[in-house]
């Protein structure tokens, strides 16, 4: 075989190999359970939480999803949206401190919300909206440790917290970001008129994600026009060298 046809066959495997880097990438990006808005301010008041839960599986669907909201930082005045085929179950559980409000002092608040009888099938998404009365003030984020659990028994744990400067858990918790109290009220805006929706997993995938997905299909594209013109270079050099003298 002639170096320019390995060369073209090396260059056509480097960009097959780059094409389904960038495509797994982007669907683990896309798979994982997320809270949006991604931030609110500290402190904020009468907003709504989207927990986002895609269907990651494809011979089973999502039967039940149990979201743990934190008690050392409670999120008060917790209400849940009727979502059309589904069963919440609210737990409350007392607070180890009790929070003082302009209303009165709080000694018991959410710690769970569950809901099952619903399903969510292959390739698809379900949002679960909760309201909230007020978030916490003294802390720089809220941690959602999420359970999926799929109709063939398999239980997904979204409960992995990354370190400060490492990459991301493979099963990742839900995070909320609280910014400093007026910095974020416009990012938070949108939550207000979110309403449960059910679409195809490429829809499912946020803002983030399409911007993580897009930067790895830029690379790749660069790799794979970087592989053809090493190609196209050995292919040109191996026929000059033919018309040669010996």
């Amino acid at each position: 075989m002639s170096s320019a046809r390995i060369a073209l066959r090396r260059a056509g495997t480097v960009t097959a190999l780059a094409a389904a880097g960038v495509l797994a990438a982007a669907g683990i990006a896309s798979a994982h359970v997320t809270v949006h808005p991604e931030s609110y301010a500290k402190g904020a008041t009468d907003g709504v939480l989207t927990f986002r839960v895609p269907n990651e599986e494809d011979t089973a669907s999502t039967t039940k999803v149990q979201v743990f909201l934190p008690t050392d930082h409670p999120v008060l005045g917790v209400l849940v949206s009727p979502q059309d085929g589904w069963t919440a179950k609210v737990t409350n559980t007392k607070l180890k401190t009790p929070v003082k409000t302009d209303d009165g002092t709080i000694t018991d608040a959410v710690s769970e919300i569950t809901w099952t009888g619903g399903k969510i099938g292959a390739g698809q998404f379900e949002d679960f909206n909760v309201a909230f009365g007020q978030l916490p003030d003294d802390t720089d984020q809220l941690t959602f440790k999420t359970l999926q659990t799929y109709s063939d028994g398999k239980t997904v744990r979204w409960i992995e917290e990354a370190a400060s400067g490492d990459e991301e858990p493979e099963n990742p918790a839900p995070v909320l970001k609280l910014t400093a109290k007026g910095a974020d009220e416009d990012a938070a805006a949108p939550a207000a008129s979110a309403s449960p929706a059910k679409t195809t997993a490429s829809a499912a995938a946020s803002d983030s994600s399409d911007s993580t997905a897009r930067s790895l299909g830029i690379a790749g594209l660069v790799v794979g026009v970087l592989g053809l013109a090493a190609a196209g270079f050995a292919l040109a050099r191996g026929r000059n060298s033919g018309t040669r003298p010996e």
